[in-house]
């Protein structure tokens, strides 16, 4: 630690920390327009000088370290006219679009240039005009207006791991863009709308739509993967206007994928908004909710309970998956899964389906081995961590499975279960790297979990974190990441088929927002409900529509591929005639002369307590058992030799909203059209 005095206060700091670091621990703003902390220091928008005591001339507070017995002084006439004259160039050559500006209202440029600019300036010459670059259907840009405080550049490079964002030119000429013409190609493009800060780079979908002092805000969670980024939804009367990133550092930190900022547009597509039966002849005719309940509730009565099956789908919340499993049980079936985990999942200990090291921890990792997992595309925000520990730490990864790009250097030692057998049995070069890392890592998709030979590759997953010291006292490497929002508490809660549950034919199907069936998952003969809030697939195939409500209508509880209990909050009205979820299959359960013992949220979360008490703890990260899963009696050489199959085919539609989202639809065509590969 060393001392420094700013503005006459003494603080002890710690060694390497700069000036500007200093003031803020003391509580003196800075202005800044280039300086961010999660990125490298640029130093090149000379907005944060400040007085050091014994220099001749005022410094760039964000680029100088603070050294023992410094005395900083932040508010003196010398900084004012500092400030007020690199306003002054700064604003040289912007544009006064302010009234037709997107950014208008949480601009950094407005807000310091009122506290630390002049009330005139002195250039009287033609400003200068910049060329607008395409940098796809996400992120507009008006490059009149930028600062050259190279953020954009900067994120692309460290964060987003693709270097599509470069300075071009000097002086006067010098701008931003893209060297040759192409599009920013990757899945956190979104993010340098929230760096910019002016109007240079602003929301395609969301422009002239609203202003931000029109909206209101709501914070809540993203559910289009399974990592929960904490989000804020704005909206303006019925509808989302927009979604931003909210702070949170053991999840998203401050970023978010592109999936979820712009795929909001999709919640008012397609949405179905009241009950429906299917005629013999096929037509849809809307009725009442008491004839849609009574409808469904004779269908479920006219067939066995061994013939009964449930499926919860990936944006289903734990208490509309706990309603429908008490349901159903109390209607004798056993027959109840999540989607994406298949028909025999493992749910004996957490440990064997959760991200045990957690989203943060991975940072520390020094060795890392993904199988089965395209990780860039099925959680970014997990691959950015990973990134990070890249970058910080020389970390090494290594994958098994399709082959990925994954925006920093790792070795790819195979397609499949053939490289994995080889590292359990010691016979692989790798299997070196496991005994030099202090913290290793292993990340197994989800993918995996639907493996016809999921047994013996789990046995040779076994080997592998016993033999490679995978998991230790003070550290545990082992993590499955889940694909979907609603997987880790469908497991918790136990929708998993029953010791009882027959293998006979289908013959009732209730899929609660369940949408990734094929038709021949689908018995022809079997009566399909379905309650959702799109429609989409299988809504086609449903014999009873129930409209259900989207994450952003109803309070819902969450549980994130770590073991991370989250909860999302009603920022809309709900659409329609469309109900919560769990207060449809309660209402079905009385119908049905099976009345379930709760009437309300809390009533429901009691029984959600009995059954996963960790659901009820928000925002908390219950430790699973540090022992990996026994699977003795499976031998690893029994493995079927195969390749891993590839989990996400189309990055940006994966769900019923994105499905239905119109800006994925342009991502897709942009980034798939010609013949990209992204996935």
């Amino acid at each position: 630690m060393i001392e420094v005095s700013v503005d006459g206060q003494s603080v002890q700091i710690p060694k390497g920390m700069t000036v500007l670091q200093a003031c803020e621990l003391v509580g003196v703003s800075i202005p800044r327009f280039c300086y961010h902390s999660r990125l490298s220091i640029a130093g090149n928008c000379r907005m944060c000088l400040v007085e050091v005591e014994k220099t001749p001339k005022p410094v760039a507070s964000c680029a100088m370290p603070a050294l023992p017995g410094m005395k900083i002084k932040t508010d003196t006439p010398l900084c004012k006219k500092a400030r007020e004259g690199v306003m002054e160039f700064l604003l040289l050559n912007h544009p006064l679009d302010c009234p037709i500006c997107d950014q208008g209202g949480e601009c950094d440029l407005q807000d310091q240039s009122m506290v630390f600019g002049s009330d005139r300036g002195r250039f009287t010459e033609t400003k200068r005009t910049v060329l607008d670059k395409n940098l796809g259907p996400l992120v507009k840009t008006i490059m009149t207006r930028c600062i050259q405080c190279t953020r954009c550049v900067r994120f692309a490079k460290e964060i987003a791991g693709v270097e599509d964002l470069g300075v071009l030119g000097r002086g006067g000429t010098e701008e931003i863009g893209t060297y040759v013409e192409n599009l920013m190609t990757s899945e956190l493009s979104g993010n340098v709308i929230d760096v910019c800060p002016v109007g240079a780079l602003t929301s395609k979908p969301y422009a002239f739509t609203a202003r931000s002092w029109e909206l209101k805000s709501t914070e809540s969670i993203d559910v289009t993967d399974a990592v929960g980024s904490n989000v804020r939804i704005d909206s303006r009367g019925p509808e989302v206007m927009r979604i931003l990133p909210r702070l949170h550092e053991e999840v998203n930190e401050e970023w978010i994928s592109d999936k979820a900022r712009f795929s909001y547009d999709g919640l008012k597509r397609q949405r179905l908004s009241e009950p429906m039966i299917r005629h013999p002849d096929g037509r849809l005719e809307a009725v009442s909710w008491h004839d849609a309940l009574e409808s469904v509730a004779e269908a479920a009565h006219r067939v066995k309970p061994e013939e009964m099956a449930g499926i919860a789908g990936k944006l289903s919340d734990a208490e509309s998956m706990m309603a429908l499993k008490d349901f159903l049980n109390k209607m004798g079936c056993e027959r109840i899964w999540s989607e994406g985990d298949g028909k025999s999942a493992n749910v004996d200990l957490r440990s064997s389906f959760l991200l045990n090291t957690g989203i943060a921890s991975l940072e520390y990792a020094d060795l890392c081995l993904l199988i089965g997992t395209q990780l860039r595309w099925e959680a970014p925000l997990v691959n950015a961590r990973l990134r990070k520990a890249v970058r910080s730490s020389r970390a090494k990864v290594a994958s098994i499975g399709p082959p990925t790009d994954l925006n920093y250097p790792h070795q790819h030692l195979g397609t499949g279960s053939e490289t994995l057998l080889k590292i359990a049995e010691g016979r692989h070069p790798f299997c070196a790297e496991f005994g030099r890392a202090q913290r290793p890592a292993v990340i197994v998709g989800s993918g995996l979990l639907e493996h016809s030979d999921k047994s013996a590759v789990m046995a040779a997953l076994e080997i592998i974190v016993e033999q490679g010291k995978v998991v230790k006292d003070d550290w545990n490497g082992f993590n499955v990441l889940m694909l979907n929002a609603a997987q880790a508490a469908g497991r918790d809660l136990g929708l998993v088929q029953g010791a009882r549950a027959h293998s006979s034919e289908i013959k009732f199907l209730y899929l609660l927002g369940a949408d990734e069936l094929t038709p021949a998952d689908i018995p022809a003969n079997a009566f399909v409900v379905y309650q959702g809030h799109h429609g989409d697939r299988s809504a086609y195939r449903a014999n009873i529509i129930l409209p259900g409500t989207a994450y952003t209508e109803k309070e819902g509880t969450y549980e994130n591929t770590e073991g991370r209990t989250q909860q999302t909050s009603p920022a809309v009205p709900t659409v329609g005639d469309s109900r919560d979820d769990w207060k449809i299959i309660r209402a079905l359960s009385e119908v049905a002369g099976v009345r379930l013992p709760y009437d309300t949220a809390n009533g429901l979360r009691a029984r959600m307590l009995a059954v996963s008490p960790n659901l009820l703890r928000v925002d908390d990260v219950e430790s699973p058992v540090e022992l990996p899963f026994p699977l003795k009696n499976q031998s690893p050489s029994a493995v079927v030799l195969s390749s891993f199959p590839k989990t996400v085919e189309n990055f940006y539609m994966t769900d019923a909203i994105t499905r239905a989202s119109r800006t994925m639809a342009q991502c897709t065509a942009a980034f798939f059209g010609k013949g990209e590969e992204r996935a």
